[in-house]
């Protein structure tokens, strides 16, 4: 039960957070850690996705899973006056 209320905080702490810049690191396989910056856009019972910066990037959107940040598959930088707040430090 307790990994549920943690998906739920998760949820949570990103729905407050729609609109913000956001730096995303995902696991890309094989060893490889995959960094793109984009906009938080929007968050759905199961999933967020992240609109991304079209210079830098040939997708235009991804979306995760919640769990994919509270596993450390995914993790979320908010970027706020060259300032990066980690989105899992958020979670109580």
């Amino acid at each position: 039960m307790a990994a549920k209320n943690a998906l739920n905080d998760i949820k949570r702490n990103l729905e407050g957070l729609v609109g913000e810049k956001i730096l995303l690191r995902a696991n890309g396989g094989r060893r490889k850690t995959v960094e793109r910056t984009g906009i938080l856009e929007e968050t759905y019972p199961s999933v967020f996705v992240v609109k991304l910066d079209e210079a830098s990037n040939s997708f235009k959107r991804v979306s995760y899973s919640y769990a994919d940040i509270l596993t450390d598959t995914v993790e979320l930088m908010v970027c706020r006056d060259d300032e990066q707040i980690k989105v899992g430090s958020l979670v109580d």
